[in-house]
């Protein structure tokens, strides 16, 4: 009976686990793809990515993995379960990459054959995908660059096996396939059609948390943020060379409804008016702009934040495209920035700007609920010096001498008396708004203005950075000869601040011993060491040219670069095929290339080989046509058994030549030494 075709067949080899240095690879690669998960996951969801690759590494070489059907199913109905409790849906963004996150775990745990590393592979390169979804800053583009390029280091490591030495033979070619794709991306980033935005994207909703600007100031809304180090702004002055002396205050949004430590900005924007700019001041009544009333161009880049808000210095005099000039000098998006929005504002220090009849009654309203001791206070202010500019000099040498202490941790306080009278401790916010109340008892037309005051230089990219923590409150009151005036009554009791952003003013009372320190001194005084400070600033520098040059390459800035390269776009379609047209012809040219470099190297490989065996043939060894090279150097060496070794070299190294995907460097040189020395009496 003859033997069944099942039984001729030779058995597949199944694996039985993963080799542990492509595992050790594609562990690295995964953990890089961790910092936007952190920052934006419920956080027990990267805690189990990181506990399964742990676990995977105990399980491994044991030959342990999660085998159990039912337990399987188990664990994915706990996962689904611990993704509603936390986001109230398995629907969304973030549920839905948490999602992708837990069934990567638990692939970790149970994955041992090659099929399963490569599925692996593939899902951490969706992963690195879902974090740009999360997040594009540069750090984070940085993180999941070098995981994909790790992952495809792993994917190669795999395939090569476990040949000794060979760690950096895999990170050469993942470097090589990697520049060789580069031309592509280049020119697919350039000229591929975009719909509207650039790379900058959010799929999720945007939160109120995303920026500490509202509409609204309250006791303790500015102090929550002075320790948050979240970026504002950048801003940049076009035709400056050097940096801008004197405070910088950088106009928000100015508030007007007035309820003693509270204020609001109103209901209901209103633009302003064409008449109300100091382009025409010099009307009856009104101050006239002096010649030396300064203009200051800057070029301001504003994250995405959902909000509304737009920053300029001083007072904005001329709007901006897409915002609206708003009573109050300050600029209102027209939509909510929901990606990278960089505008051009002209500024002056010129605050002649009229006042109707409305206008000054809305600026001196103050709620009946404000105690007679207030009254009485503001009233004092007026006995000595009714002047208006006397007033205000007043009210600041009451703050000055009366006790009054600056603090980022003011507490809460019940009403205006108790700020005023009794404690007297308070951050930005507690000053202008008290200040701003008192003006208007006073008779003096006043408003609050919240914005950030100051910034960190870079010297290396030549811009302002804004944080969070710079956020301000000053008031603004309307003086007879000057106009609106600013006047920050947080200068008369913490002298400096206006000269340096929080965080430097924060550190020159600590050295003067004014106030306590707030960590560890010695690692501030490290972090603000000439090496941390020019490695923040290049860090800085390089993520400010990320979202300016990448990120914020949208359709417009498309069509100016076609423009200028004398293609302007037709439109999508004639677009698309114009970028398949030269990827067409860089493929074409590359794989030409490709194959003359192959072809020339194989030529040679076969050239010395017919070299070979005409030295054979010589010494009475001829090779039959239907021989390998295998029996040829079989038979050869048993023919020639003073060459022996040196035949089987030659053999051996042939074959790699021909038929490894990618020989070592050097072999194709240590080939022709060893055909070349291999009879050498012999002459050809």
């Amino acid at each position: 009976m003859g033997m069944s075709a099942s039984n001729t067949r030779s058995p597949i080899k199944t694996d039985t686990s993963i080799p542990r240095r492509p595992l050790l690879w594609m562990a690295a690669a995964l953990l890089f793809t961790l910092p936007p998960f952190f920052d934006s996951l419920a956080i027990w969801v990267p805690w189990l990515f990181l506990l399964s690759l742990a676990l995977k590494f105990c399980m491994e070489p044991k030959g342990y993995r999660l085998r159990s059907a039912v337990l399987k199913l188990m664990l994915v109905a706990a996962a689904l379960t611990a993704v509603f409790t936390s986001y109230g849906s398995v629907r969304g963004v973030e549920a839905g990459i948490s999602l992708l996150v837990i069934l990567m775990s638990l692939k970790i745990l149970e994955a041992h054959t090659a099929r399963e590393f490569r599925v692996m592979v593939l899902i951490g390169w969706m992963l690195c995908l879902c974090g740009f979804f999360l997040s594009q800053d540069f750090g984070t583009a940085l993180c999941l660059l070098i995981a994909f390029a790790l992952l495809l280091v792993a994917l190669i490591q795999f395939h090569r096996g476990a040949s000794p030495g060979a760690v950096w033979p895999p990170i050469g070619t993942a470097c090589k396939l990697l520049l060789q794709a580069l031309p592509l991306v280049l020119l697919f980033f350039l000229l591929f059609p975009r719909i509207n935005a650039g790379l900058r994207f959010d799929l999720r909703p945007f939160r109120s948390a995303n920026t500490g600007f509202s509409d609204r100031l309250s006791p303790g809304s500015i102090a929550a943020l002075a320790n948050s180090s979240e970026i504002s702004f950048r801003a940049e002055f076009p035709g400056t060379s050097t940096r801008l002396s004197g405070p910088m205050y950088w106009r928000g949004v100015v508030m007007l409804r007035c309820n003693g430590l509270e204020w609001r900005a109103p209901y209901a924007l209103r633009p302003k008016s064409s008449s109300s700019t100091h382009d025409i001041a010099g009307s009856e009544g009104l101050p006239v702009p002096s010649a030396n009333a300064k203009e200051i161009q800057q070029r301001i880049t504003l994250p995405p934040n959902g909000a509304r808000w737009m920053f300029a210095l001083d007072r904005p005099i001329k709007t901006v495209p897409g915002a609206m000039l708003a009573r109050g000098d300050y600029l209102w998006s027209v939509q909510p920035i929901r990606k990278s929005r960089r505008y051009d504002v002209v500024s002056s220090d010129f605050g002649g700007n009229e006042i109707t009849a409305r206008e000054r009654a809305e600026a001196l309203e103050v709620p009946a609920s404000i105690s007679p001791a207030v009254r009485d206070l503001a009233h004092s202010l007026t006995v000595q010096n009714p002047n208006s500019r006397g007033v205000v000099n007043n009210a600041l040498q009451f703050f000055r001498t009366q006790g009054f202490t600056y603090s980022l941790t003011p507490g809460e306080y019940a009403d205006l008396d108790e700020f005023l009278f009794r404690r007297r401790v308070g951050f930005c916010e507690h000053y202008a708004a008290s200040f701003a109340t008192l003006m208007r008892l006073a008779g003096i037309p006043a408003r609050v203005v919240v914005g950030y005051l100051g910034g960190e230089y870079n010297d290396l990219g030549r811009f302002f950075l804004v944080r969070q923590s710079d956020t301000h409150a000053w008031c603004e009151v309307w003086l007879p000869e000057h106009g609106w005036t600013r006047v920050d009554p947080t200068s008369a009791v913490a002298p400096g601040r206006a000269s340096f952003n929080l965080t430097s003013f924060l550190e020159t009372r600590i050295a003067s011993g004014q106030m306590g320190a707030r960590g560890n001194t010695f690692i501030a005084r490290l972090l603000r060491s000439a090496v941390f400070t020019n490695v923040r600033f290049t860090w800085q520098t390089l993520s400010y040219e990320w979202d300016t040059r990448l990120l914020a390459f949208d359709a417009d800035v498309q069509d100016v670069l076609l423009t200028s390269m004398g293609i302007a776009s037709r439109g999508p379609v004639f677009l698309i095929l114009e970028i398949l047209l030269v990827a067409i012809a860089l493929l074409a040219i590359y794989f030409a290339w490709m194959q003359r470099r192959t072809r020339s190297r194989v030529d040679r490989v076969k050239a010395l080989y017919q070299y070979f065996c005409r030295k054979t043939a010589r010494l009475g060894v001829p090779r039959d046509p239907y021989e390998g090279p295998l029996d040829f150097a079989l038979r050869a060496a048993q023919l020639l058994p003073n060459e022996s070794s040196r035949i089987r070299q030659i053999a051996d190294t042939y074959i790699l030549l021909r038929y490894a995907p990618q020989p070592a460097p050097g072999m194709l040189d240590k080939f022709a030494k060893e055909v070349n020395a291999f009879g050498a009496r012999i002459r050809d």
